[in-house]
């Protein structure tokens, strides 16, 4: 009888303990630790409180748009369109990864990871003063499900469903336990009015300015050329402290342009404020110009602490041409980084080595002990490379003369079965290898020339195919190329997004990012496994063990990052002294003054003019 009762008590005492782990809480990390903001914080760290509201803020941006739906796999959605939607959390921008309640009150995670608990604020509302309920979040969830962006389906793939449990209160149960990031994630869906939704096609494109409940709205738009926001005066979320210090411009309008050197041009004149400099060159040279001189136009570098993840020119593995990674191999060695580096980008930047780079997750050292206990059940389907060689990208001397690389390229695509006829190479079954090389920015175009030359020294013919943005997304899509730029960004905590980069699921799903095309049950299992991770040690092992895995498997041909943010902005505008070490936040920036003014000698009036608030 005692013992029947010791245990009737350990059991009560368990459950007391899950409860108490389980009780809602106004933020969620990762693994359970502690966020860096308490219940009752002001606001963040990195904002001015005091920030004045008023003027607006000039942007632009490359290609126009046909769309105010960035939800669908059609069209291309007008820039800062998400400024109008709010989300039932907000991502910390000085934590690796924590999200503390907007729409959501109260987040409570279950301590098995089984479900996650949203409390909805009772004084949410739409923009039109409709309330937001429990009703709106699952309309949004199974929305996007059906008819959104095949991204949802995989990214929110172990979602079960989602139950309004009472008109504040939202469930979303799992399909298994121990997927760490999902509560997280889930909490990152911008919420979308089912009574306005309801009765329109949401699988199509439109320019109707759709209903949110964020702290701007659209006032005007000027199909695929302009689109003006303006702030909500009345926003419902304004005072609370995960909004105190956002949001200050009364306006922000965003204008197209189809030419970014003509872009460059109207941001020197004035037409815009905010310019993130992307190009080495035009850093380096194009910036000579009255306003830079005396201070009007202020540049600043600032220290950019995410991962960088992986630029750079994916093969299509899809097509045959491809198939063979000695092939892949071949093509990348002609790829010359330290000439284009030095000649083009005036050594501004540092080439990239793994999909998880400028981060502890990048596989810069051979496997521990711990990595390999995940990568030996996977010995036979994976490169031997990963387990014996660090991967490292070719790197020659910068004069522009490449024998060695030629000789061990020539020498692989012998393996291959290729030789050479009439000057060019050809596969075992007769057919040159040749390829497209799909481009919309015509910038890129002056880095790929020297590229095709090194290629035809070879006999191989790569053809450059520019093309315009609404094609490019077209056959983006439709996988309708061989190679191409492509980019695949990384958090401090990968996660679920990395099925829609790299598992096989994904590979015939239009619209994912899974690019390259991979089905391989090895990666496939890393992927996993990193989605699984039940540590911040278990995830970087996983994250290092899938990055070997892909280096290894020549799929992309390295481009380069750089660790720095390049920024140009008229000093009308400030920010805050302390930025956050993930992001420049733009719009915890204000307008310091109506019109810019030379620079006084010494001082930088843009970074310095912060009002001081309450702490």
């Amino acid at each position: 009888m005692k013992a029947s009762r010791a245990r009737l008590f350990a059991g009560l005492l368990l459950g007391l303990l899950s409860a108490a782990e389980a009780a809602p809480q106004h933020a969620i990390t990762l693994y359970d630790e502690a966020p860096k903001y308490p219940a009752d914080y002001r606001h963040f760290d990195f904002v001015n409180p005091a920030a004045p509201k008023g003027g607006t803020l000039r942007l632009s941006d490359f290609g126009g748009f046909d769309s105010l739906n960035p939800y669908i796999p059609k069209g291309n959605p007008a820039s800062q369109i998400n400024l109008i939607y709010d989300t039932l959390t907000f991502h910390s921008l000085d934590e690796p990864f924590t999200e503390y309640g907007l729409l959501a009150e109260k987040i409570e995670k279950d301590p098995e990871q089984r479900f996650v608990r949203f409390y909805l604020r009772p004084q949410a509302r739409f923009n039109d003063g409709t309330p937001v309920t429990a009703e709106d979040v699952v309309f949004t969830f199974e929305t996007l499900m059906k008819q959104g962006d095949p991204m949802y389906r995989n990214y929110y793939a172990d979602v079960d469903k989602a139950v309004a449990e009472d008109r504040l209160r939202v469930r979303f149960d799992f399909k298994r336990a121990g997927n760490r990031e999902l509560p997280l994630i889930l909490g990152q869906l911008a919420i979308l009015p089912k009574h306005w939704w309801e009765h329109r096609d949401f699988s199509k494109t439109n320019l109707e300015p759709p209903l949110g409940s964020g702290p701007y709205r659209i006032a005007k738009v000027d199909p695929g050329r302009s689109i003006r926001y303006e702030r909500v005066k009345d926003y419902w979320a304004k005072d609370l402290p995960v909004n105190r210090g956002f949001y200050n411009f009364d306006a922000v309008v965003v204008d197209s342009y189809r030419d970014m050197t003509v872009a460059l041009e109207a941001f020197k004149a004035g037409q815009f404020d905010f310019n993130e400099e992307r190009i080495a060159k035009n850093w380096a040279t194009a910036y000579d110009s009255p306003a830079v001189h005396d201070g009007r136009i202020v540049r600043e570098e600032l220290h950019n602490d995410n991962p960088w993840g992986m630029q750079g020119f994916a093969f299509n593995i899809r097509r045959p041409v491809f198939q063979d990674a000695r092939v892949r191999e071949a093509i990348s060695l002609l790829f010359d980084f330290e000439w284009t580096n030095k000649q083009m980008f005036f050594g501004a930047y540092k080439r990239d080595a793994s999909y998880f780079e400028n981060s502890e997750m990048a596989a810069h050292a051979l496997p521990d002990a711990d990595e390999l206990k995940i990568l030996e059940p996977l010995r036979d389907k994976l490169p031997a490379d990963a387990f014996s060689s660090v991967f490292k990208p070719p790197q020659s001397d910068g004069s522009g003369i490449i024998r060695e690389q030629k000789r061990k390229a020539y020498r692989l695509l012998l393996d291959a079965g290729y030789k050479i006829v009439d000057d060019r190479m050809v596969g075992p079954d007769g057919t040159p290898l040749t390829f497209e090389f799909m481009l919309a920015q015509a910038d890129f175009e002056r880095v790929l020339l020297p590229y095709k030359r090194n290629l035809s020294e070879l006999g191989i013919d790569m053809q450059i195919r520019l093309v315009d943005v609404s094609q490019y997304v077209n056959r983006l899509r439709n996988r309708d190329f061989d190679m191409m730029v492509a980019s695949w960004p990384q958090s401090n905590s990968p996660g679920n997004e990395q099925r829609e980069f790299w598992h096989s699921s994904s590979a015939d799903k239009p619209g994912s990012r899974n690019y390259i095309g991979l089905r391989d049950p090895a990666i496939d299992t890393l992927v996993e496994g990193l989605i699984n991770a039940d540590s911040r040690q278990s995830l970087v092992l996983h994250a290092r063990a899938l990055d070997r895995a892909l280096l290894w498997g020549h799929y992309v041909v390295p481009n380069w990052y750089l660790d720095t943010w390049r920024l140009a902005y008229w000093n009308r505008l400030a920010h805050p002294q302390k930025l956050p070490p993930y992001s420049y936040a733009l719009m915890t920036w204000w307008q310091a003054r109506e019109n810019a003014q030379p620079a006084q000698t010494g001082a930088n009036p843009a970074a310095t003019a912060e009002p001081q608030g309450p702490n």
